[in-house]
């Protein structure tokens, strides 16, 4: 009896060992995995070496769709049971009405590599009604396609729930459509958080004053439903600690909404910067919030440097507002401050950021 069992295990072992081996040799040499992935995936995946004409089939129609190698190999690591799929009439659908809604060209792979799961969800009952539901939203399906490609997991957000009461309770709010249109357009999973999570947004967005008929409404909400109270509080704390008041605070935040999403290494980065190099004031920061939100590294320093030694030669008088050379295009600012003043100071190319800037210079 013992015998029995023993054996009986043994060969369950064998069995499984032996399908694993084949399931990763497959996932290698047919599906483009590497290695250490395709070992991962068969430990919850399995392929039967006897019953290879889904797999196969759907590898097909997935490089007959324009998916690269690449695209394939992303997709079954992420959602391996697409290759149990049946292609015409599963997978062929979806793909159909994608393509018609204007995923064209390499658009469907990539919404596919983003979020495998939407070819789980059913064409009638969801994709479908999921499109019809944006439509009043925007004014042509490129626009749709280009806010699906920005938050591709929205199609997988069941459209019964949060998403449908957030628009209605923003429309019974009084935030116009045109307005819930946009902030699908900038921050479209704002739409899909848990319903007493834009209820309290709501409220906490008109408790600072902003109302649902301001332009500003939807851009205060969508940092409030996204950053928690308690990491939004500590950024306040922050800026109050170097000197600001709570009324400036948030006087910066409702000209500059973002300013709450930079991190509290950000905040006291740039205002060390602001402050103590550039020597600017308060009120300057107040007026432009924006400025917090550049790079320091990247865009502040190389340009202010420039600006000074401008000062210095005299090759600028009087005096400028560094909002216009903070906020210009890379392209301007080069054009303007730098390769305008090349024959009398030829070292500012380097002052600005060395030869980095002098390929961009030159791709102008």
């Amino acid at each position: 009896m013992r015998r029995n069992l023993l054996l009986s295990l043994i060969q369950k072992r064998f069995l499984q060992t032996s399908s694993s081996s084949f399931t990763v040799q497959f996932l290698v040499n047919s599906c483009g995995l590497p290695l250490q992935s395709a070992l991962s995936v068969s430990k919850k995946f399995q392929i039967d070496e006897n019953n290879l004409h889904k797999p196969q089939s759907v590898i097909q129609f997935l490089k007959s769709n324009d998916f690269k190698d690449t695209h394939i190999a992303k997709t079954i690591e992420k959602w391996p049971a697409v290759l149990h799929s049946r292609t015409e009439d599963t997978l062929k659908p979806k793909f159909d009405f994608f393509i018609k809604n204007g995923f064209a060209g390499q658009l469907l792979p990539q919404l596919i590599v983003s979020n495998p799961d939407v070819l789980r969800r059913h064409l009638g009952s969801h994709i479908k009604p999921f499109f019809e539901f944006l439509k009043p939203f925007y004014a042509s399906n490129e626009e749709i396609v280009e806010a699906i490609m920005r938050a591709p997991w929205l199609l997988s957000i069941p459209l019964n729930g949060d998403m449908q009461l957030n628009t209605d309770f923003l429309i019974k709010e009084g935030v116009s459509i045109d307005r819930i249109a946009k902030l699908m357009q900038w921050q479209p999973r704002v739409m899909g958080q848990k319903h007493d999570k834009m209820v309290y947004a709501v409220a906490a967005t008109k408790k600072l004053g902003v109302q649902t008929g301001d332009s500003m409404f939807v851009r205060v909400l969508a940092v409030l439903v996204i950053v928690s109270e308690s990491t939004w509080r500590k950024r306040i704390e922050v800026m109050k600690s170097m000197g600001w008041s709570e009324g400036e605070v948030l006087c910066a935040f409702k000209r500059f909404p973002p300013l709450l999403t930079c991190s509290e290494e950000k905040i006291r980065g740039a205002m060390d910067f602001f402050f103590n190099t550039m020597e600017l004031g308060r009120q300057s920061l107040i007026t432009y919030p924006y400025f917090i939100g550049f790079s320091i590294d990247k865009r502040v320093r190389p340009r202010y440097n420039v600006m000074k030694v401008l000062e210095s030669r005299k090759l600028i008088e009087g005096d400028w507002n560094i909002a216009t050379p903070l906020t210009i295009s890379e392209k301007k600012f080069l054009l303007n401050y730098v390769t305008k003043y090349a024959d009398k100071a030829p070292d500012l190319l380097q002052i600005y950021g060395g030869t980095d800037k002098s390929k961009r210079t030159h791709s102008l």
